[in-house]
């Protein structure tokens, strides 16, 4: 008689699908996945560590770089923990700026996501559509901030700047003439709200383009109907959040039940799953987008009628304008000891957390009183639900794993942290 066993196999920690450094050892009968056992903190950046030695503003861009593909999500729950200890009140068309920023963010987020899942599964053509509309929300970032991806534009009291009155606009070059460079400044003649709402007016058309080539689509359903399903009861034993727990037909979203910034002043809907599926994540997903569409046309309608300061006036916490610091001896000095030795915390403990598109994303931060956080404890949303791999794929196919990977939309820059 020939013995049959099981055998053991890496999946990664190189590999297309694995939506970072994830080396997966699966234990195979067949084809057929018996135990996924996912090693992780081959990414380690020791940020949690790294924060201890710099100063509380020194860290901010830090939390860009931990999930990469949700920037401005990432500095919001660290800027408003700061805050929470210095018991700091933001202006308010900062809280509307900082709304907007994150709702683009989560745009920013679903769009890679579905983008790679759907790669991952097979389906080519829609990664470079969810490309395209990346582009013009990174044009947004960079108008804002001067950089594509990690802005650090959110600052303790506020955020850096206010939105230009100009978006850049292309220059007739050898690649394209005068006719092509029109068409691509069509949208950039005004303003940086004059672009992001001509983008909100684009964008359900997107969405539409993409649940036509995927929605009803017989092999996408083949792939994701039915694979990964968790029970409501077991996705809140495992700490799911965001997505995760919504498609699972549980109704928790922190922009609703724990409402921070100006969230209870926006009219939007929390999209539910049923099954608990891939499939549904994906729905819930798709649904995700079209409010944070709806949440932003809101912010921009208010910013443009609501003229007013975009962060507090208090020079222990923000630097002082450059004029006046080149002119006031007392600026000056404000400006000296903010970038060398930081602003003072007072001493306390804070947990600050937010609706990140992955999940609950928290800060959790002990201040000593010095110019360094003592502590800082990130709880990323994407370490819960990759510890539920195992559970979520057995029984199923090798190929089915890369499907799971894809609808938890992990990030290991968070996980490793």
């Amino acid at each position: 008689m020939s013995e049959i066993k099981n055998y053991t196999i890496n999946f990664g920690p190189q590999h297309p699908a694995a939506h970072g450094v994830l080396r997966l050892v699966l234990e195979l009968d067949g084809e057929v996945i018996q135990r996924a056992d996912p090693h992780i903190g081959l990414l380690h950046r020791a940020t949690e560590k790294l924060a201890e030695s710099k100063t509380w503003i020194q860290n901010l861009p830090y939390m860009d770089r931990l999930d990469y593909v949700s920037m401005m999500c990432n500095e919001h729950a660290y800027v408003l923990a700061i805050e929470n200890l210095l018991g700091l009140e933001v202006p308010i068309r900062a809280k509307y700026i900082r709304v907007m920023f994150d709702e683009l963010t989560r745009l920013l987020n679903h769009l890679l996501w579905l983008g790679s899942h759907s790669l991952d599964v097979g389906a080519m053509g829609v990664f470079l559509y969810a490309f395209r509309e990346r582009e013009d929300i990174f044009d947004m970032y960079e108008a804002v901030s001067g950089a594509r991806m990690h802005a650090a534009y959110y600052r303790p009291g506020g955020v850096y700047r206010d939105l230009p009155d100009s978006m850049p606009q292309y220059q007739v070059n050898i690649k394209r003439n005068k006719k092509a460079i029109d068409e691509l400044n069509k949208n950039r003649e005004g303003s940086l709200l004059d672009f992001i709402e001509s983008f909100t007016q684009r964008f359900p058309a997107y969405v539409d383009e993409y649940e036509t080539l995927l929605t009803d689509n017989r092999i996408w359903k083949q792939r994701l109907v039915g694979i990964g399903v968790v029970s409501p009861e077991r996705a809140m034993q495992l700490g799911f959040t965001g997505p995760m727990l919504r498609g699972c037909g549980i109704d928790w979203d922190l922009r609703k039940h724990q409402p921070y910034e100006i969230y209870s002043q926006l009219d939007f809907r929390i999209p539910l799953g049923k099954n608990g599926d891939s499939y549904d994540r994906y729905l819930v997903r798709m649904a995700e987008m079209r409010e944070s569409n709806d949440i932003i046309k809101q912010c921009v309608k208010w910013l443009k009628q609501n003229p007013g300061e975009v962060i507090i006036n208090n020079h222990k916490v923000v630097s002082p304008k450059r004029e006046k610091m080149k002119s006031n001896m007392e600026e000056l000095i404000h400006h000296f000891k903010l970038f060398t030795e930081g602003m003072h915390v007072p001493v306390g403990e804070t947990y600050a957390a937010i609706e990140h598109p992955k999940g609950e994303f928290g800060i959790y931060a002990i201040s000593d009183g010095a110019n360094k956080p003592y502590r800082l404890k990130i709880r990323a949303p994407g370490f819960a639900h990759l510890a539920a791999l195992d559970e979520m794929a057995r029984g199923h196919m090798i190929a089915d794993a890369v499907t799971i990977i894809g609808t938890q939309d992990i990030v290991f820059g968070e996980i490793d942290r």
